[in-house]
């Protein structure tokens, strides 16, 4: 097929399809352009609500990360000050402000004053103490 002959059948079956989806292109609403123009603004105006409310909430997610961090930094440094806490048994974790306590600890008593030496960490809403206690016997056959 020589160059005359392709653009004699490709040219009309170009045009043919440009017209074709040309409907496809045309707004289907028959309300004026004022208030065509009216909706779009809206619809901006919505799109840049829900990006600053979602840099908003990043923010806040971020800044919250950011102090559960502090706290769980202080609390073990609490733990690791206080003589009667054996803290490296100690996993502290904190999320919203929330101090979760997870180990073994040797008496209920070391427990509960870890619990409380948490609860006195600025920042602190509650603590979830899941510390198990594990007496020494109890340590040396499962260990």
């Amino acid at each position: 097929m020589n160059r005359d002959q392709m653009k004699g059948k490709f040219v009309p079956a170009i045009l043919f399809g440009m017209v074709l989806s040309i409907p496809a292109f045309a707004q289907d609403n028959n309300a004026p352009a004022s208030q065509q123009m009216h909706q779009a603004g809206e619809q901006v105006e919505q799109a840049g609500s829900d990006t600053a409310a979602a840099a908003k909430d990043a923010y806040h997610g971020s800044e919250r990360a950011v102090k559960d961090t502090a706290i769980t930094a202080e609390v073990k440094t609490a733990l690791a000050s206080d003589k009667n806490v054996s803290s490296p048994a100690i996993h502290v974790t904190t999320t919203a402000g929330v101090v979760t306590l997870k180990g073994n600890v040797p008496t209920p008593e070391m427990a509960e004053h870890a619990a409380q030496l948490a609860e006195q960490i600025n920042g602190v809403k509650s603590v979830n103490n899941q510390l198990m206690v594990v007496r020494l016997a109890q340590r040396a056959r499962t260990s």
